[in-house]
């Protein structure tokens, strides 16, 4: 079996440490995502080449800033489809097509430029590879650092991303990440993260892409929930059923077009589901 390209491998082992990060199993990462586990199986081993919206899915049920992983991506995208080889196609005949003849010992320091014309070719060859390499992965990091959780979508070709799934009340009840409100550059934090008494830390999240709003959790325990609500309308709520929602960030159902100051999320901890034991929330 030939082995992937460094550019695609790169990509792999960045998605591995990702997935690894959010503690999820492949089977609980395609229940999240539009991908299935057998797809997830082999983005990470790098047997089959990774949508973009997959590598941004991934990076916001982490949490992490999707710049890096863009920017392998880029480069890894480059190399499946052909570009990244289109400028070199000729190079395994041309740089060293046939050994150059003998030459007198005093010839090459007194005309070092002339006796090797090939070898000089190939080396700006790789460097200029690599340089463009550099400069893609820098622009696709800083344009990822411009504009951090502003409501502005950064990073986005309209080509590639999908777009919206929902817009207000049609994204009642519906999950934030699979209808593509979540993603990077497309909700922002409504009023600071709140650490709960037993540890757990949660937020408001709204995506006025789609006008909805949802609950997220992380640092939490088995058996913690969190609901979040608004006047007219049911209370959407999840619970953490498994160790590895506990390392991971887990998300409520949304709530489709609410006033942002009337959403409310509450806590409910492990074995606490009476009212004095949770702990709420507003913007």
């Amino acid at each position: 079996m030939t082995a992937p390209a460094p550019e695609c491998a790169a990509l792999a082992e960045g998605l591995r440490a990702v997935r690894a990060r959010t503690g999820l199993s492949l089977t609980a990462l395609a229940e999240r995502t539009a991908y299935s586990r057998s797809s997830w199986q082999r983005y990470l081993n790098g047997g089959l080449p990774v949508p973009r919206q997959a590598v941004e899915a991934l990076c916001a049920i982490a949490g992490e800033p999707p710049g890096r992983l863009l920017a392998l991506w880029e480069l890894a995208d480059a190399e499946w489809g052909g570009r990244a080889h289109s400028s070199q196609a000729t190079t395994p005949h041309t740089a060293a097509p046939h050994p150059a003849p003998p030459t007198p010992a005093i010839r090459e320091p007194t005309q070092p430029s002339a006796t090797r014309p090939r070898r000089p070719r190939r080396r700006h060859l790789l460097l200029a590879a690599a340089s463009a390499a550099v400069v893609a992965a820098a622009l696709t990091a800083a344009l990822s650092a411009r504009t951090p959780d502003s409501g502005r979508t950064a990073l986005q070709s309209p080509a590639l991303d999908p777009a919206p799934g929902c817009h207000g009340k049609a994204c009642e009840g519906r999950d934030p990440l699979r209808m593509a409100c979540g993603l990077p550059g497309r909700a922002d934090a409504l009023g600071p993260p709140r650490r709960t008494a037993t540890g757990a830390s949660v937020e408001i999240r709204y995506s006025p892409v789609c006008a909805a709003a949802w609950g997220r959790i992380w640092h939490s325990r088995v058996g913690d929930a969190l609901e979040i609500s608004a006047p007219g309308t049911p209370p959407r709520r999840v619970f953490i059923t498994d160790e590895a929602d506990t390392n991971a960030y887990r998300f409520t159902p949304m709530l489709g077009g609410p006033e942002r100051d009337d959403v409310l999320l509450c806590f409910i901890p492990t074995g606490g589901m009476a009212r004095e034991a949770r702990e709420c929330f507003r913007p």
